[in-house]
C-alpha cells in the first residue's frame, strides 16, 4: 500500500512540474546564441511568444522552464540577431532588378552586350534602362562617351545609372529628349562635354533632367518590385531594411502592403527632402508601426567620390581643375537643419567628400550644441578630416557608413584623395571610437544587399578576392563582436528601433537568424560564404535554405 502512495505522489509531484512551464509558441535550443545585447552574452536557447522573446538562457534552463508545439534543436549551429541594413535602398533594389544588370562589367564593350541581350529579352520596352556600370574597373578609367550607345541602340532611348547612383550615362536620343545641350547648366550636377558636346553623361542634379522624361513604374509596379527585394533580402538573413529616400507616395505604398500582410520585411524609411515632404511630415510627425519607421528626412550635401562629386576641401589628386560640388548650398541645408532641429525628426545628411562632412558637422552643432539624444546621423563620413572626427563625440552624431565601399573604392581612392588625404577615408575604427559605436549598412543596390560582405569587409578590409593581402588601412578595421553589434543592436539604436529589437532579449521582438557557419568563429575568408539557413521575423519563419 505505501509503494502504491509513493507512486501516486511521484506522478503527481512530475505532473505539477510538467504543468507549472510556462507555454510558449516556439523554443530553440542547442544553439550558440549571439544576443548582441549590452554584455555581449552568449546563450543557447530561447522561447518566443507572440512575436517575441520571452527568455532567454542556457538550454536546461529554457527546457525546463517552457513548453511548446513547436521546439527545434539547432545542433550546435549559430543564431544572431535579425541583420539589419540602416542605409540602403530597398524600393531601388526592387527597380534594379527590373533593369539591365551591368555590375561588374570590365568595359564598354561589355556594357554594350549585357543591353543587347536584356533588350532581346524586352523588345516592346519604350526606354532601355540599366545599372552598375563602374568606369574605375575598366581598363580605361575615363568616363565612356556616347557613340557606341548610338551606333548599337539609334532608335530608343537609354539611360544608364553609374554604380554609385550619382551619374547617369545617355544615348543621343535620351539626350534630345531631356533636352541636354551644351548650354545647360544645372546648379549641383555637371553634364560632361567634349569637344563643346555633351558626351551623355550626367552627374548628380543634372540626371534628374532625363529622370523627369524617363516613364516611371506604377504603384503596381512597385508592389511586384518591393515584394521581389523583399524575396532576396530574407534570402540573405535581414529582417530590417531603410529606403533612404522616399517621397509620400512610395511610404504609404510601403505602410499599406505592411497592412495587407504582404510586405512583411521591417522597413526604416528617410523622408526625401523637399517642400511637400516637409510640409506634410513635419505636421504629422515621426510614427512608428510594427513593421514601419518614419522618423527621419535624408539630405544630400553632396555626390560620390567615384563621379568625382563628391565635395572636397582641397582638388582632387588626380583632376585639380574640380574639388567637386555641393548638391544643394549651405543656406539651403541649414534651413532645412533648422526645421528639422524644431521637429523630432532625425537629420540623416549624405556626406562623402571632407568638405561635406566638414560643413554637416559644423552645421549639426550649430543647431543641436552638445551632447544629445537626438541621434543625427552622417551618412557615408566616407572622407573625414583629422580636425573633424571629434565634433562625433562633441554633437552626439552617429556615423552611418558601408563597410563595402572601402573594399570596392580602395584600388583608385588614394588616385581621387591623394596618400595622406586618403588616410581618413573609410575610418571606421576612428568613427566608432568617437561615441562607442557605428551602424553598418550596405547602400544596396550600390552594393550588393548581403550583409556578411559588409561584416566581413569591416573585419578584414579585403575584398572578395582577398586583395590586398594584409588588408586595406588595417588601423581602421574593427573586431567581429563590434562588426555584428554594427548590424543588429547599434543599427537598431541609429534608426530608434533599438527598445524594440536589435538584440535577443527577452521582451524584444523575435527576429533572428540562423546561419550554417559561425561568423565569430570561422576564418575571415569564409564569411562571405556563410549559408543562410532560416530568417524569423516576429517569430515567423519566413525564409528556410
Amino acid at each position: 500500500m505505501l509503494y502504491r502512495y509513493l507512486i501516486t505522489g511521484l506522478f503527481l509531484l512530475s505532473f505539477a512540474a510538467c504543468s507549472s512551464k510556462k507555454n510558449a509558441d516556439l523554443i530553440v535550443h542547442n544553439a550558440v546564441v549571439y544576443t548582441a545585447d549590452s554584455t555581449f552574452t552568449t546563450a543557447q536557447a530561447f522561447a518566443v511568444k507572440d512575436g517575441k522573446f520571452l527568455a532567454v538562457g542556457s538550454s536546461e534552463a529554457i527546457l525546463d522552464g517552457y513548453e511548446s508545439d513547436s521546439v527545434t534543436d539547432l545542433r550546435g549551429q549559430p543564431v544572431y540577431p535579425g541583420f539589419y541594413d540602416p542605409h540602403a535602398h530597398f524600393l531601388g533594389l526592387g527597380q534594379m532588378l527590373d533593369q539591365a544588370d551591368l555590375v561588374g562589367t570590365a568595359s564598354f564593350d561589355e556594357v554594350i552586350q549585357r543591353l543587347k541581350a536584356f533588350h532581346a529579352k524586352n523588345p516592346t520596352a519604350i526606354w532601355l534602362i540599366g545599372r552598375g556600370w563602374d568606369q574605375n574597373d575598366w581598363p580605361d578609367k575615363q568616363f565612356p562617351t556616347k557613340e557606341k550607345l548610338d551606333a548599337a541602340f539609334p532608335n530608343i532611348p537609354v539611360c544608364l545609372t553609374r554604380i554609385d547612383g550619382h551619374a547617369v550615362m545617355l544615348n543621343s536620343k535620351a539626350l534630345r529628349l531631356a533636352g541636354v545641350t551644351r548650354n545647360t547648366n544645372v546648379p549641383g550636377g555637371e553634364i560632361m562635354l567634349a569637344n563643346n558636346e555633351p558626351t551623355g553623361v550626367l552627374i548628380d542634379n543634372a540626371m534628374g533632367l532625363a529622370r523627369r522624361v524617363m516613364p516611371q513604374p506604377d504603384a503596381e509596379d512597385k508592389e511586384r518590385m518591393l515584394l521581389a527585394a523583399q524575396r532576396v533580402c530574407l534570402s540573405l538573413g535581414l529582417t530590417t531594411v531603410s529606403d533612404a529616400g522616399l517621397d509620400r507616395k512610395d511610404i504609404e505604398l510601403v505602410e499599406q502592403l505592411h497592412k495587407d500582410n504582404k510586405l512583411k520585411i521591417r522597413d526604416y524609411v528617410m523622408v526625401s527632402l523637399g517642400e511637400p515632404n516637409l510640409d506634410y511630415y513635419l505636421k504629422r510627425g515621426p510614427f512608428q508601426t510594427d513593421r514601419l519607421t518614419v522618423r527621419s528626412f535624408k539630405l544630400y550635401a553632396d555626390g560620390a567620390l567615384g563621379s568625382r562629386g563628391a565635395c572636397l576641401r582641397k582638388p582632387y589628386t588626380d583632376r585639380p581643375e574640380t574639388g567637386g560640388f555641393l548638391l544643394l548650398s549651405p543656406k539651403e541645408l541649414e534651413r532645412a537643419l533648422t526645421l528639422l532641429a524644431q521637429s523630432e525628426f532625425q537629420a540623416n545628411t549624405h556626406c562623402i567628400g571632407d568638405s561635406a562632412n566638414h560643413l554637416i558637422l559644423d552645421l549639426y552643432g550649430k543647431l543641436l550644441k552638445k551632447q544629445n539624444g537626438r541621434r543625427w546621423r552622417i551618412e557615408h563620413a566616407q572622407v573625414v578630416s583629422p580636425d573633424d572626427f571629434w565634433k562625433f563625440n562633441r554633437y552626439s552624431v552617429i556615423p552611418s557608413v558601408q563597410p563595402t565601399h572601402a573594399t570596392s573604392d580602395m584600388y583608385w581612392a588614394a588616385d581621387r584623395l591623394g596618400p595622406v588625404r586618403v588616410k581618413g577615408a573609410y575610418a571606421f575604427q576612428d568613427l566608432m571610437k568617437q561615441n562607442g559605436l557605428i551602424a553598418f549598412g550596405s547602400d544596396f543596390p550600390v552594393e550588393a544587399p548581403n550583409p556578411l560582405y559588409g561584416f566581413h569587409a569591416a573585419v578584414a578590409r579585403v575584398d572578395a578576392k582577398g586583395f590586398p593581402a594584409g588588408g586595406f588601412q588595417m588601423e581602421n578595421a574593427v573586431d567581429r563582436a563590434s562588426a555584428l553589434k554594427a548590424m543588429t543592436s547599434w543599427a537598431a539604436y541609429a534608426n530608434f528601433e533599438d527598445h524594440l529589437r536589435g538584440s535577443i532579449e527577452s521582451g524584444k521582438q523575435a527576429d533572428f537568424v540562423v546561419l550554417q557557419q559561425d561568423i565569430m568563429k570561422i576564418p575571415a575568408p569564409e564569411i562571405r560564404g556563410a549559408t543562410v539557413l532560416q530568417t524569423w521575423i516576429g517569430g515567423e519563419k519566413l525564409f528556410q535554405k
